[in-house]
């Protein structure tokens, strides 16, 4: 095939895969425990965040959330019976993303945690979210830790269900994921670091369900006293909405949009639409920014999460200019951050028609990263991140920003080329 053929097949998929991602409608529609929605969950099963990797080779911080949520199934009641019993392959474990699903930091599912389930109401794909907490997700595994996972099980999530239940029963097709996401940009959010605005249009919009679903009055207390005091909660929805979203621009093929970003804590992973489910990995980066007082770089973990699908639908990073105040927590100027959202439109695709920059005269976020225009420009995305601890049981110690390996974009590009014979 002549090179003029194929790169206008591999627009053609692009400009298709792109599509998908603006119409995407992403809806949450339930909370229910993992085990009953996310395909290839077991009994012994245990999800984590970013690109595959064993036990051995695990950081502290993701080895620490293993442990905090085999204590939190029951399945051992210390470090050293947990320890134990992955050592001994009584526990699976599996990326988030190799099934349907996200995770913040070290991102562990296991099978009793509830999970919020999210919709795409335009395409039909089904994806799933980890509750975002300040303990077990930057590895943590004492007590404290424990009790956070079981609020969110057996207070949090069963309200939720409940609420959403009546929702559903009134014809409501769920909670549009998408229209609080516009409008938390408006009001100062970019949707990774900062979904404050997020979680305020998400607690109006579900709290008239909660009470008339007929939560005692002490329940719904707490529940709002935990929205009050946990403005990171709706990162869990934004990056189940974002992995809908992109769920959708999978699979087609000639694409050279990457789907997924995701880290480990030791490899950063990639996906390609025109790739299926293979991962293109490179070393996990160090995060560049702000620590807490009596912490430094000496004490970090390398890149963690699979909270970069935000980055990968166009907001988090990408979206920094609505979103200075960010840079008070990750370090920088209101420059840096016009710079950055200005920059990340070099390599992707479109400009976004929902995810609006108003400093921009409210054009859109750049949406749909290209492996072939990273690779060609050297300019790589941007990504606002936490900084765990580099060990398991201290916990988050600061906040910044990171870019991926180019070597995982290098080797998708070969792959590609290797696969459609470019």
């Amino acid at each position: 095939m002549a090179p003029e053929d194929i790169k206008a097949k591999i627009e053609s998929a692009n400009a298709t895969a792109v599509q998908r991602v603006l119409a995407s409608k992403p809806h949450l529609v339930d909370v229910k425990p993992a085990i009953e929605v996310l395909p290839g969950m077991n009994k012994r099963s245990i999800f984590h965040a970013g690109p595959p990797i064993k036990w051995g080779s695990m950081c502290g911080p993701m080895k620490g959330a293993v442990v905090a949520n085999i204590i939190f199934e029951g399945w051992a009641s210390s470090w050293d019976g947990a320890v134990k019993l992955v050592e001994e392959g009584e526990v699976e474990l599996s990326p988030n993303h190799d099934h349907e699903a996200v995770g913040p930091m070290a991102g562990v599912i296991s099978p009793s945690l509830p999970v919020v389930v999210v919709k795409n109401e335009k395409f039909g794909n089904v994806n799933y979210g980890r509750v975002v907490e300040q303990k077990v997700q930057f590895g943590a595994f004492d007590e404290e830790a424990i009790q956070s996972l079981q609020f969110w099980k057996k207070v949090l999530a069963p309200a939720l269900a409940k609420a959403l239940g009546r929702l559903r029963s009134s014809g409501s097709i769920g909670i549009d994921l998408k229209s609080i996401m516009a409008r938390a940009l408006y009001m100062g959010d970019e949707l990774h670091n900062r979904p404050s605005a997020g979680t305020a249009l998400f607690a109006l919009s579900i709290l008239p369900s909660l009470i008339e679903s007929g939560e005692d009055k002490e329940r719904l207390s707490q529940i709002v006293k935990y929205f009050s005091g946990n403005e990171i909660f709706f990162l869990c929805l934004a990056m189940a909405a974002c992995k809908a979203t992109m769920n959708a621009a999978k699979d087609v093929e000639y694409s050279t949009l990457v789907t997924v970003m995701a880290r480990n804590g030791v490899d950063f992973g990639i996906k390609v639409s025109g790739l299926g489910n293979q991962w293109f990995t490179g070393p996990a980066g160090m995060v560049k920014g702000l620590y807490f007082p009596g912490y430094g770089t000496q004490d970090a973990n390398p890149d963690m999460g699979d909270s970069a699908i935000t980055e990968t639908t166009g907001v988090g990073a990408f979206a920094l200019a609505n979103s200075p105040a960010i840079l008070s927590l990750v370090g920088g100027t209101a420059q840096d951050a016009f710079n950055y959202t200005k920059q990340m439109r070099e390599i992707t695709t479109t400009l976004n028609d929902t995810f609006l920059v108003p400093i921009l005269d409210f054009e859109g976020t750049a949406t749909g990263i290209d492996i072939r225009k990273v690779v060609k420009t050297g300019i790589l995305p941007v990504i606002d991140t936490a900084i765990a601890h580099k060990d398991p049981g201290i916990g988050m110690i600061g906040a910044g920003i990171v870019n991926p390996p180019m070597e995982a974009f290098k080797s998708a590009l070969r792959a590609f080329a290797s696969k459609y014979k470019v």
